[in-house]
């Protein structure tokens, strides 16, 4: 039975999706990082919300851990680069909290459009200051968006039922989405030009961090207002801080900021400034669904290998995942197969699919293959990792699909680039969903990949597997199932045998002296 740690509060009914799941699941919060790290090794799964740190020395010492999952959209606290070289997979709940949060970036645009928090301030001091607060209407105003992804979009959908005008930056967003969400795509320039409000709703990367620097900052309508309840880093607050005083910025209202907890910045007591500590997410409604969201992702994953809202590897839902598994095992043990035989240094890999193979998603059969190859270089392969070990290495990685079938009803065919020379190796399922090699290196064998097996390339000529069969007896190493397949009669031979125990160095030399024999490799499979 799988095993979770919860390690920061969290709903109840996670915990008990986990169990109704097959999960056993502990739920221990607030431990320091030592205590943490001491207590990690025993679990495969680790839910956490945003006081965990998932940090290279955890993940160093989760020799069990399999699956991360936060409860929220933010995994700033997760070293995604860690887990992954660590094969450990990183989920989050991106669409569990979007609501709440667009309702709160609406929230603050209200209260900077009438000034609410000064004007309640006021009031309970006892004055009457009518006059002092004169607001703005958000009907017919323009609003800028920052990021159209899913909160973004919600924020625009609340907006336009508000009659505002809706413009968006968004590198990612197409033509055909802008259209059908009513809102106009146009370029970041654009956007700071025409904006009346501005809300951001992108998440944190190289690309986007102080996206509203000082120089974008100058580039606003005078008396634009700035919302932002993404993420700290996409605003210089320096700056912000100059242009609010000297009325370039009209107002802003942060949910977030660079530090937090913020207990200090040079923001607080700024007129026209609003601040609220990081609640975008915090309502009941949104902390139950983030709950129940990760603990189905994660049981899905320990319990069925279905993978949803990962961040460093390809989704696979558990409907699919049945599908694929007989799929990946055979990816798997092809590009072990080819990463076993193939000579040279790797550059190119190509992983094609045709018949029933092509109707299905690719992603997890070439992480399959990816996984099978690089475990020859390390045995803490899987395919989390594989595609970033693959990537340090150079490694080129092609991916085809064809909707014809050939000779069989689905097939997957490996085929690698090396300085000796370009080489594949392709398989198929059998109607029980076995899988089985079909070819290597362009001649027909047919053989099960299993256990500890021997490659043998020879020259077909009469007497030679009795010679084989009489030096593998004599070493005491029995025959298992054997193999056979040629290119034509009388010329280059391919043995594939499966045998009981694994062939040793001194043996392999014995079976290359044989008369005829090209090559001999021992392989292993799981």
């Amino acid at each position: 039975m799988p095993k979770v740690l919860i390690s920061d509060k969290m709903d109840p009914r996670a915990a008990q999706i986990f169990r109704e799941r097959g999960v056993e699941v502990d739920e221990i919060t607030g431990k320091t990082k030592d205590e943490l790290i001491a207590m990690i090794g025993e679990y495969d799964g680790l839910a956490i919300r945003s006081s965990t740190k998932v940090t290279k020395e955890v993940l160093a010492a989760a020799t069990n851990l399999k699956v991360v999952g936060r409860a929220g959209i933010g995994v700033d606290n997760v070293d995604i680069p860690a887990a992954s070289a660590a094969g450990v997979v990183v989920m989050n709940t991106p669409f569990g909290n979007s609501i709440t949060t667009a309702e709160h970036a609406i929230a603050l645009m209200f209260a900077l459009a009438r000034d609410l928090p000064a004007a309640d301030a006021s009031t309970q001091a006892g004055k009457w200051e009518k006059n002092r607060f004169m607001g703005v209407e958000l009907t017919s105003k323009t609003l800028g968006l920052i990021g159209a992804g899913n909160i973004g979009s919600i924020v625009a959908d609340r907006a336009l039922g508000l009659k505002m005008k809706v413009v968006a930056y968004d590198p990612f967003l197409t033509p055909e989405r802008a259209l059908e969400v009513g809102i106009e795509k146009v370029t970041l320039d654009e956007l700071l030009a025409r904006a009346d409000f501005i809300t951001l709703h992108t998440p944190l990367t190289d690309s986007t961090r102080n996206i509203l620097s000082r120089e974008s900052l100058a580039k606003t309508k005078k008396g634009v207002r700035i919302i932002n309840c993404a993420r700290g880093g996409l605003i210089d607050e320096a700056a912000l801080k100059d242009m609010l005083d000297s009325g370039q910025v009209g107002g802003a209202a942060l949910d977030v900021f660079v530090d937090e907890p913020a207990k200090a910045s040079p923001l607080f007591g700024t007129p026209n400034f609003i601040s609220t500590p990081h609640l975008g997410a915090s309502t009941t409604e949104a902390q139950v669904n983030v709950a129940i969201q990760v603990a189905e992702q994660m049981a899905d994953f320990l319990m069925t290998g279905g993978v949803t809202n990962a961040l460093n590897m390809p989704s696979l839902s558990a409907e699919e995942a049945p599908k694929l598994k007989p799929y990946m095992a055979l990816a798997e043990e092809l590009g072990s197969l080819i990463g076993q035989l193939a000579h040279g240094v790797l550059t190119h890999i190509s992983i094609e699919v045709e018949g029933a193979a092509a109707e299905l998603n690719q992603k997890p059969i070439t992480g399959a293959v990816l996984a099978g190859l690089m475990r020859v270089y390390s045995d803490t392969v899987n395919m989390v990792n594989a595609p970033f070990l693959a990537k340090e290495r150079g490694l080129d990685v092609r991916e085809v699909r064809h909707d014809r079938e050939g000779d069989y009803h689905t097939l997957v065919r490996v085929s690698v680039r090396t300085d000796a020379g370009e080489r594949s190796v392709a398989g198929t399922l059998f109607s029980n969903s076995t899988p089985r090699l079909v070819e290597i290196f362009g001649v027909k064998v047919e053989a099960d990949l299993v256990g500890d097996m021997l490659y043998i390339v020879n020259e077909d000529a009469p007497g030679f597997i009795g010679r084989l069969g009489t030096t593998l007896g004599q070493a005491g190493v029995n025959i298992g199932t054997f193999h056979l397949g040629r290119r034509a009669a009388g010329g280059e031979a391919v043995l594939l045998l499966s045998v009981d125990s694994p062939v040793e160095e001194p043996l392999l030399q014995q079976l290359c002296a044989l008369p005829g024999v090209r090559t001999v490799r021992a392989l292993k499979f799981p």
